[in-house]
């Protein structure tokens, strides 16, 4: 490389671990975070020098940050990362404020067509690309208008905000993720509840579809700054997060090779046609038993799980850093199978319901096809703090999953 690549990134949970360890496992990089607090995932990290700013998330002070940053760091080539929705959508919204950066992520112009779920899912229609039965609500409803008769699909279902980014804005007790009705009152109440808070978007009803962590699919793409696809790797989830706030993420993967999976042409073709460019993340599930998969949503990011796809050989800081802008045309596609985990492998074998999955995941250990997002070597030597701090939170997650999942192990 011609010029010093510096990463900058705006946050501090994990997602920014996982960016900041590809940065240094590419390039022997430290990278520069900006975030409103310390967060356990990077505290007492060597790969990132942090600074706390309370209002960060703020257009203004955020603009203004990182101008000044880019003063200080002239010459070199500065590589934004957003390791959440927010700042994700913040950082692209204010591309040409910041033309010092290179930002992987779409148009501003963009977002507003897929970033909400029930803008996708019409997107979803027009591409051919199967998602599960939709009812879009835009307020409070009562019992008797939550029924089968009225969306067509019978009960439990999945009720969760149309925009991720407006539903966390407004935090109220009992907040998830995602939410399971059972009956028409239960549905009343979640509504309530969403819509009390101050969120005022639209909310998805959606069909349960049958299947547990195991049946999930994880789906990364990279699209260079003239929207051509030039990245692709696919997940299969062991296990994913309970937490309330948690529920969905990824906490188990194994990769699978992309040319056996069936929507990866139709998802490429959808983001090659609409113009998107650099990250986007696909949640897709299989109803069980089936070849039926249905895809949930995109994230305009690189996913919280992003390590999956470093470790299985496409490092996304080298995207970001030489593909993005190098005008090329190559594909790169992840076609082995490789075990990630930011669990203990011990939670992964013990969770994860399908024990063929399981016992890959042994198999590729075994072979040396394995790592885990904190359990960092480089980032250990002289650091006795950060081995305690990462060694507290796999703990933790040991307690986590005695505590949140749904059945008893």
């Amino acid at each position: 490389m011609d010029k010093k690549i510096t990463p900058v990134l705006l946050g501090a949970d994990l997602n920014c671990y996982n960016v900041a360890r590809a940065f240094h496992e590419q390039y022997g990089v430290t990278s520069y975070a900006f975030g409103r607090y310390v967060v356990s995932a990077t505290k007492y990290s060597k790969l990132v020098n942090f600074t706390a700013i309370g209002d960060i998330d703020n257009e203004e002070t955020m603009v203004k940050t990182l101008h000044e940053f880019a003063e200080e760091h002239k010459g070199e080539k500065l590589v934004l990362f957003g390791c959440t929705d927010d700042y994700a959508t913040l950082a692209a919204r204010c591309r040409e404020k910041l033309p010092e950066y290179v930002i992987p992520y779409p148009a501003a112009e963009l977002q507003p067509m897929i970033s909400r779920k029930a803008e996708f899912y019409e997107l979803c229609d027009k591409y051919g690309i199967p998602y599960p039965a939709t009812y879009v609500v835009t307020g409070k409803m009562t019992a008797p208008e939550l029924t089968k008769d009225v969306f067509g699909f019978d009960y439990p279902i999945i009720i969760k905000p149309s925009s991720s980014v407006a539903y966390w804005k407004h935090e109220f007790e009992g907040m998830k993720k995602v939410y399971v009705a059972k009956n028409p009152e239960e549905a009343e109440k979640i509504l309530s509840d969403i819509y009390s808070s101050g969120y005022d978007d639209r909310v998805v009803l959606q069909e349960f579809i049958e299947g547990g962590d195991s049946d999930m699919r994880v789906f990364t793409a990279f699209s260079d700054a003239k929207g051509k696809v030039r990245a692709m790797c696919l997940g299969h989830t062991m296990l994913e997060e309970h937490t309330p706030k948690g529920l969905g993420n990824h906490a188990a993967i194994v990769t699978e090779p992309v040319s056996e999976f069936p929507l990866a042409e139709k998802l490429k073709a959808m983001l090659e046609d609409i113009g998107y460019t650099g990250f986007s993340n696909f949640d897709i599930k299989r109803r069980h038993g089936t070849d039926d998969f249905r895809v949930f949503e995109i994230n305009l990011r690189q996913g919280r799980s992003n390590f999956y796809v470093t470790s299985s050989g496409i490092n996304i800081a080298r995207l970001a850093a030489e593909v993005f802008e190098d005008g090329g045309d190559s594909l790169e596609t992840c076609e082995k199978r490789y075990f990630w985990h930011h669990v203990p492998k011990s939670v992964a074998y013990k969770y994860t319901e399908d024990p063929e999955l399981v016992e890959t995941a042994k198999k590729l250990k075994k072979a040396g096809e394995e790592s885990s997002s904190v359990w960092y070597k480089p980032d250990f030597k002289g650091n006795l703090m950060r081995f305690i701090c990462a060694a507290e939170m796999l703990r933790r997650q040991k307690k986590k999953y005695k505590v949140y999942y749904p059945k008893s192990k």
